[in-house]
């Protein structure tokens, strides 16, 4: 059961009735020293207001005041301090001379409350005045209006500071005016390097209407060369989150053309280094497969129909000129590889192609890789070169290719300079067939130059894992070499028909 404490009071919660009663207020220790010191002051005021000399510290936790000594109904708040129930003031139970006017003390609160508002109300206006600088406001000696209480004291000021702000907002209207040219000027720049960035991305927009840039780096004549044979391997090209299918062809052609290193891609494409040659070992491989039939045999109608000038008027007959080219490769550390592969020719480690060049200029043969020790002689005898052959065909070759009576048995005929061994001088007979031959020969040259001018790849030295085949296919340097001749024969020939 609680009763109120004041003297007189005879309210307690057993009566039934539904009054509120309010704990003696304790003092605040954990909220720092002014909420302490306020806490502390309002607890003696109301002991004060108790008037109790039977209120001793250790009665403080059990002593309630019921609701009807206050104005409210309810204490104020702590920090409400001008509230006249910020202490209980209604029927404390003692003389009136002693007792605080309630109505004078609620009488104050209010007016001090009062000036509280028309205080925030005339800041606001002011505010809004200050805010409201695009409109030209004029204020002359007169009363001020109702609706705005307190501003008729600050005419004049508020006059001065108008024609101020004015000042300041047209000072501020041309600060913005120029920011916001700076601001169009910068948006400019930064869409113009955005295209420059976009450029330098290796993206399908970066390289459409650059054929230059598209021949730079792939070695292709044009954009819609390169897109049709996207367009060809594509279905055979797996989806990566790493590069689209447009990068991984234009990685894989990038190396070929410019032999850049697995680091150098990894950074261009913003890709790791072992990405890049898993990457280009499955698109090369994909590329071999697919561009394979484009060295193709031709049917001996076919060549004479477009068969040049320069080869009718001597070697009608000619369906191939034939010669071998080298690409140089590290040292094997196996012995007898490395003896395998040392050309005498090249005094360095080497691999040995024997490479077929139709009239027109087409790569119409590639062998597999042979040692650089290898003859041309036992590369064309035990390569598939031979089974292409029907009787009747001219075949041209250096000096090096002795293979008259190989040749003999399949009913075709070698034709090749004159050999200076033995003999002081050629007889004029040898010497102009010996120009001829040289003059049509000289075109396998310009393919083998072109092939290797175009595709860097070839005239760098290869490391041994391009000639490793773990499951007996074919070597990752074979592939190499027989999709860069397939890329030459997509271009235009270095041969002309006239």
């Amino acid at each position: 059961m609680v009763i109120c404490a004041v003297v007189n009071c005879h309210n307690r919660s057993d009566k039934g009735e539904s009054i509120r009663f309010f704990r003696l207020p304790a003092v605040i220790t954990h909220q720092g020293a002014q909420a302490q010191q306020l806490s502390s002051e309002r607890q003696q005021k109301w002991i004060s207001k108790i008037n109790r000399k039977d209120l001793t510290p250790e009665r403080y936790p059990n002593v309630r005041i019921c609701a009807i000594h206050f104005v409210s109904g309810s204490p104020a708040q702590l920090f409400d301090q001008a509230n006249p129930d910020w202490a209980p003031t209604l029927n404390m139970g003692y003389s009136n001379d002693k007792q605080v006017k309630c109505a004078s003390s609620t009488s104050r609160y209010n007016r001090a409350k009062e000036r509280s508002t028309r205080k925030r109300r005339r800041s606001k206006t002011h505010q809004e005045l200050a805010s409201d600088c695009n409109t030209s406001v004029v204020i002359e000696d007169q009363e001020p209006s109702e609706e705005v209480p307190g501003i008729e004291a600050q005419t004049e000021l508020s006059t001065k500071d108008l024609e101020n702000l004015e000042k300041k907002m047209k000072g501020l209207e041309k600060e913005v005016s120029q920011l916001k040219h700076d601001n169009t000027q910068q948006i400019e720049v930064i869409r113009h390097l955005k295209t420059e960035y976009g450029s330098l991305l290796f993206t399908q927009d970066s390289f459409k209407e650059d054929d230059g840039k598209v021949l730079y780096y792939t070695g292709l004549g044009s954009m819609k060369l390169f897109s049709t044979l996207l367009a060809y391997i594509e279905p055979y090209l797996k989806d990566r989150s790493s590069l689209t299918k447009f990068q991984q062809l234009l990685l894989t052609l990038m190396r070929l053309r410019l032999s850049l290193s697995g680091q150098d891609l990894g950074y261009r494409f913003q890709i790791h280094q072992s990405s890049v040659s898993r990457i280009f070992e499955y698109v090369i491989g994909v590329l071999y497969s697919k561009l394979k039939p484009l060295i193709k045999w031709p049917d001996r109608d076919a060549l004479r129909k477009t068969m040049p000038m320069v080869f009718r008027k001597h070697y009608p007959n000619c369906v191939v000129i034939i010669d071998c080219f080298e690409i140089f490769i590290d040292r094997p550390t196996n012995l007898l590889a490395r003896a395998q592969t040392y050309s005498q020719y090249k005094h360095h480690n080497t691999v040995k192609y024997l490479i077929g060049i139709t009239p027109q200029g087409s790569v119409s043969y590639i062998s597999s890789g042979w040692g650089g020790r290898t003859s041309d002689k036992h590369i064309t005898e035990n390569s598939s070169f031979l089974t292409n052959l029907v009787p009747g065909d001219l075949i041209l070759a250096d000096r090096g290719f002795d293979i008259r009576d190989t040749l003999g048995t399949y009913s075709s005929k070698l034709e090749m300079p004159a050999f200076t061994r033995g003999k002081s001088q050629l007889s004029g007979i040898e010497v102009e067939q010996t120009r001829r031959i040289a003059n049509v020969r000289i075109h396998v040259e310009r393919v083998i130059g072109n092939i290797r001018k175009k595709y860097s790849i070839l005239s760098d030295t290869q490391p041994i894992d391009f000639l490793v085949s773990p499951d007996g296919s074919c070597s990752l340097l074979d592939k190499i070499v027989h999709v860069c001749c397939a890329l030459n024969n997509i271009c235009d020939s270095v041969i002309s028909f006239e």
